[in-house]
């Protein structure tokens, strides 16, 4: 079958890279008939380009790229297909990121730290931020969803490069009214950024309480694998 190679941002945070690894190993074991390898954009080893070099010299002519990737941001759209072009031997589908298929997983994360039909809870939504304002749009319409559908006051916060950052969001949360914050996680593993947004989140609110990141949860192995089947059906269709 046409290997499945995962790729995910990468981190200078040994823990991201572990979580990553432990969350392919856990698609191997769901999917023994499929070749699946890990790799990365940039920061932690194997990088993609090397994954996809080594099929070639494998003898493989075809793969598909699963992005562990939450948004359709620069990483998606412009990184992760320039990489794919390095290595013209190949023919790569790249499947779509994860995204908002998680939303009911980070939801779960959630409620797991926090009273989520408290009408006095704050939840800050947090992610990591982009240059593209359609992918940080999207967090936020998630923060409205959650807001509109549960009850609780809900705002979007950015570890970078994106404003509200978390001090503004939980001040804004403060200012509707809301008497207790949590801080739901955007991020598929840990690593520098959601630890930044941890340690802004108690800075602004001590008594606050921290959602886990996403990628131990269950659900993410079959997003990951119906992400792979969905691609190769489209790209058998084309071929």
């Amino acid at each position: 079958m046409i290997p499945l190679v995962a790729v995910a941002h990468g981190s200078r945070d040994p823990r991201s890279a572990a979580t990553v690894r432990a969350l392919v190993d856990r698609i191997a074991a769901a999917a023994p008939e499929l070749d699946v390898r890990v790799s990365f954009l940039d920061l932690s080893e194997p990088l993609v380009t090397d994954v996809l070099r080594d099929l070639v010299a494998e003898g493989h002519r075809e793969a598909v790229v699963v992005p562990l990737l939450l948004g359709s941001a620069f990483h998606a759209r412009v990184d992760l297909p320039a990489l794919v072009a390095e290595v013209p031997a190949l023919r790569v589908t790249i499947a779509d990121v994860l995204g908002a298929d998680l939303e009911p997983v980070a939801f779960d994360r959630l409620a797991a730290v926090a009273d989520v039909s408290d009408p006095g809870l704050g939840v800050v939504l947090a992610a990591v931020g982009s240059s593209r304002a359609a992918a940080n749009e999207a967090v936020a319409a998630l923060a409205r969803r959650w807001q509109s559908r549960h009850g609780f006051r809900a705002v979007a916060a950015f570890a970078s490069a994106a404003k509200p950052d978390v001090p503004a969001a939980v001040a804004k949360l403060r200012a509707r009214g809301a008497s207790r914050i949590a801080v739901a996680s955007w991020f598929l593993a840990p690593g520098l950024l959601p630890d930044r947004i941890a340690a802004l989140a108690r800075e602004a609110e001590p008594s606050v309480v921290l959602a886990d990141c996403l990628a131990g949860d269950p659900r993410v192995v079959p997003l990951v694998l119906e992400r792979y089947a969905t691609a190769l059906a489209g790209a058998a269709r084309s071929a």
